[in-house]
């Protein structure tokens, strides 16, 4: 069995720790190397030529596909991504591989499958770095704005609420109910369209009316129909469906 090095590029603390412990569970796959901005990232790969590298899109002072252009040869690479499902249909027609935050052991696994039994059929360097160029783009260009701040109302006054803060949201047919630091405000903003904007490596729908920031997330406990239910930090406690429940517990290390 070869033995391939990896590297691993991504600024998001929790991110980075589950890659590091999903790459330490594949024989296939040595760590060399980390870096938490895309500048680190360009001088360590260059210096350590990794043959894979999980590469984070967005990052500080570079973005992943800036490094790859940059690099002074090019190894293969595997996205990590927090983009919505319109962005991950342009990686898939690219053939372009990626893990979409947060994702599961599952999911992983597959990606260095993939990887894998890809490497006899390697695109040349030119070729393969247009071809990340192209797929980016497609990407970008399908990405909504990300919501980092919610303007509210409250007894007549207007202010912002940061999205980070958000225990969880409900939804029913006229409003969406944000629940932060023990309050609750009425946006007209659906639920949906919320759940394309909120960094989806915090939030994650549990219910088709409900999405729930894992920070606040105390615990969680199977109930008797085998779905999970997740404490708050605030005391409350919410029900995940089938899909959502299975889709956390995948999420499990």
């Amino acid at each position: 069995m070869t033995t391939k090095t990896a590297f691993i590029a991504e600024d998001e603390p929790l991110a980075r720790e589950a890659l590091r412990d999903s790459v330490h569970t594949r024989a296939e796959l040595k760590l060399i190397g980390e870096a938490d901005n895309g500048r680190s990232a360009l001088e360590q790969i260059n210096q350590l030529r990794p043959d894979v590298v999980f590469m984070d899109i967005q990052m500080p002072e570079m973005t992943g596909l800036e490094v790859i252009k940059r690099l002074d040869y090019q190894p293969q690479i595997i996205f990590t991504t927090a983009y919505d499902q319109y962005a991950v249909s342009a990686f898939e027609l690219n053939a372009l591989d990626y893990l979409l935050k947060p994702f599961s052991r599952g999911r992983f696994d597959a990606a260095v499958d993939r990887l894998i039994e890809e490497t006899s059929k390697d695109l040349q360097q030119t070729s393969r770095v247009e071809h990340y160029s192209q797929a980016l783009e497609q990407a970008s260009s399908a990405l909504p704005a990300r919501l980092d701040r919610i303007l509210v109302r409250d007894r007549g006054h207007i202010f912002p609420v940061i999205t980070q803060q958000i225990a969880y949201l409900k939804s029913d047919a006229k409003y969406t109910a944000i629940y932060v630091d023990g309050k609750t405000y009425l946006v007209r903003l659906g639920i949906s369209e919320l759940a394309e904007r909120l960094d989806p490596t915090r939030f994650v729908r549990i219910h088709r009316s409900v999405l729930v920031n894992l920070d606040f997330v105390e615990s969680m406990k199977t109930d008797e129909q085998s779905q999970l239910q997740l404490h708050m930090r605030d005391g409350s406690v919410l029900v995940a469906n089938r899909d959502a429940s299975k889709m956390l517990r995948d999420m499990a290390i």
